[in-house]
């Protein structure tokens, strides 16, 4: 490999190189690096890591809110139903107030 004394700048070919960037690996002068987060980029390099993630497009957002609205209804009729069915199976002496009273006190 060759030293880095002898290599040049990628951008300015009279100027020898200080330093290579981790990311794309070419060599550059002083004026062609810039230091980010305790590394030594180029600026093509930082150009793209500063640059904002492109989001994906929400292609089912809708159609996913109105499924998780309609789970949410059966589920909430679910349990009311479940609570119901649950009442209904208690004996109507309870509701009367005469389970508690034993048979000799009638």
């Amino acid at each position: 490999m060759t030293a880095l004394v002898q290599r040049r700048c990628q951008h300015h070919a009279d100027r020898e190189a200080v330093a290579r960037c981790p990311e794309c690996q070419r060599f550059f002068c002083r004026e062609c690096i810039s230091e980010h987060d305790e590394r030594i980029l180029c600026t093509a390099c930082l150009a793209k890591l500063a640059a904002p993630v492109a989001q994906r497009p929400r292609r089912f957002v809708g159609l996913s809110l109105a499924v998780l609205s309609v789970v949410a209804v059966v589920l909430i009729w679910f349990c009311f139903f479940v609570i119901g069915q649950a009442l209904l199976a208690v004996p109507a002496a309870f509701h009367e107030g005469k389970v508690w009273q034993t048979e000799e006190t009638e």
